[in-house]
């Protein structure tokens, strides 16, 4: 089982900035991608931004040239960075990780509990 706890989330103005974090634990897993969805209410959870293994990213269009993912792989944690934001990233932000565990020697889905960023004057 792997553990996503995020942090980071909450209220900024528009064209403020935010770091959200996402801290993987467990035992005996391999992470192969991290990334970030987001959901607004009534909307369906998209994808922001994800990172491979080998260090590969990708951003969605609404958000490429403002929110940047990294990681660090010897912490486990991936963050993204948050600049220019408009009162359309409110959102909560979940956190995925595709991890393989040695308990389950299969790959899955993990999700955080998700944090909500919430954009407004």
């Amino acid at each position: 089982q792997v553990r996503l706890v995020e942090s980071g989330g909450g209220l900024v103005q528009p064209g403020g900035s935010l770091r959200l974090s996402c801290a993987a634990s467990g035992s005996a897993f391999s992470i192969n991608a991290m990334g970030w969805y987001r959901q607004a209410p009534g909307k369906q959870r998209e994808l922001v931004a994800t990172i491979t293994r080998g260090g590969s990213t990708g951003t969605a269009d609404s958000v490429k040239g403002r929110f940047t993912i990294s990681r660090d792989s010897a912490k486990n944690t991936v963050y993204l960075q948050m600049n220019s934001l408009k009162p359309e990233d409110a959102a909560v932000y979940y956190c995925n990780a595709r991890a393989f565990t040695a308990a389950t020697m299969t790959q899955s889905d993990y999700w955080g509990q998700g944090t909500r960023v919430t954009v407004s004057s």
